[in-house]
């Protein structure tokens, strides 16, 4: 029989992966189209209209590669668009929220400690936060600080800083740094879907109606462009940093967050100014590591949360009904004797500073609130106790099998 808990997990696994090749794919065409954009060199006899060329080798051929600057005289007849690589990631990232967030408030989107929040409203505020963080960036561009890209962009990141500290006063930590990576990633698909490609086609109409096309939609379309280009690292960090407790798992999770986008900033500069033949502004690389240090540093700052006495056994949800279901105390016991030398606040085992993921098996109420995973984890599978280094007996993961199932209605 085939529990309902491995089969959502393995839903889980499928849609991470094809998150992860859509992302790839999209990442690794919007990274190219800079480099490319920024590597085009201007030289005599081009065209007209054409601003700059490229000629590139690969895969044993040679590629000549010209940009103009609207668009050509006379429309081609086969036109390459790239839409569906940003359409797919946020579509696979927006269904893998749902599935592990949402799905999983209970677990791992609300924070008692922050905000006593029901589901609903858990729910409702993470989606509100994503449309509200588009609506204030969109508005944002659409000002008169469209005409101003740095200005503007030092204002988007003060609305960063604002986004990162309002996430984490009420979600979890993993919650907040994944939500505001979210946030990034939706108006990066939504600039693409909403501005970049409706642009777009308007020249395409224009060409075919034998108009000039207005230079105005290819400036704005270009600002849009280059924001997604600096967005993109700290993005990519922001997805991983679920599996770093140090980075979601402290009062200061808030303030390492924001910092994230000044690294992706100093790292794109970089290979924007290589790539724009301008040098190489090796600088950068010593930024971006005093902002790793100050990352490292804000994360050992003290300030871990409520000891474990302070923690309550939830009365009401999924977790009140794993603690009430049959075999608890027995499957609590078990977790102690196993699991929580490692998965405390303050790890017993050589070397752990924090609890691995940043989960705590202590108390009642975190045995109840992590039942699924300790299942998935111990009980359906061996994945833990590593190497199983606590001698966890096969009798042990069966009672633990046996009291999720009952938690679980059968």
């Amino acid at each position: 029989m085939l529990d309902f808990a491995i089969f959502w997990d393995w839903i889980a696994f499928a849609v991470r992966w094809l998150h992860v090749v859509t992302a790839m794919v999209w990442i690794g065409t919007s990274f190219y189209f800079i480099a490319l954009d920024l590597g085009l060199v201007r030289r005599p006899g081009m065209p007209e209209g054409v601003t700059g060329e490229e000629w590139q080798v690969h895969g044993g051929g040679f590629y000549h590669i010209e940009k103009y600057a609207v668009a050509p005289e006379r429309l081609p007849e086969e036109l390459t668009w790239f839409k569906w690589e940003s359409y797919a990631t946020w579509l696979s990232g927006a269904a893998l929220l749902m599935i592990l967030y949402w799905a999983g408030a209970e677990l791992y989107l609300i924070d008692p400690a922050k905000a006593d929040l029901s589901v609903f409203q858990a729910v409702l505020l993470s989606a509100g936060s994503i449309a509200l963080g588009w609506l204030i960036y969109d508005g944002l561009c659409r000002s008169p600080l469209g005409h101003r890209p740095v200005v503007l962009m030092l204002v988007l990141f003060g609305v960063i800083v604002a986004m990162s500290w309002g996430l984490n006063q009420v979600f979890t930590g993993r919650a907040a740094l994944l939500h505001l990576g979210a946030f990034t990633a939706t108006i990066m698909t939504a600039n693409v879907f909403l501005v970049i490609m409706p642009n777009q086609r308007i020249v395409v109409g224009d060409l075919k109606a034998g108009r000039v096309p207005d230079p105005e939609y290819g400036r704005i379309a270009k600002l849009r462009s280059t924001h997604n280009n600096y967005l993109t690292l700290p993005v990519i960090f922001l997805m991983l940093s679920n599996h770093y407790p140090l980075a979601f798992g402290t009062p200061h999770a808030w303030a390492i967050g924001a910092l994230v986008f000044l690294m992706g900033v100093t790292i794109r500069h970089y290979f924007n100014t290589l790539h724009a033949r301008k040098g190489r502004p090796n600088w950068t690389w010593a930024a971006t590591a005093i902002l790793f240090l100050a990352i490292m540093w804000l994360s050992a700052l003290p300030g871990r949360g409520p000891a474990p006495a302070e923690a309550a056994l939830p009365e009401t949800g999924a977790a009140a009904r794993f603690a009430a279901a049959e075999g608890f105390g027995t499957a609590h016991g078990i977790v102690l004797a196993r699991c929580s030398m490692c998965h405390a606040r303050e790890p017993l085992w050589q070397g752990l500073h924090w609890a691995p993921k940043g989960v705590a098996l202590e108390t009642e109420a975190d045995v109840a609130r992590q039942a699924r995973a300790i299942f998935l984890q111990a009980g359906a599978s061996h994945a833990m106790p590593p190497g199983n280094l606590t001698y966890m007996t096969g009798e042990e993961r069966q009672a633990l099998s046996e009291w999720y199932r009952a938690g679980a209605g059968g």
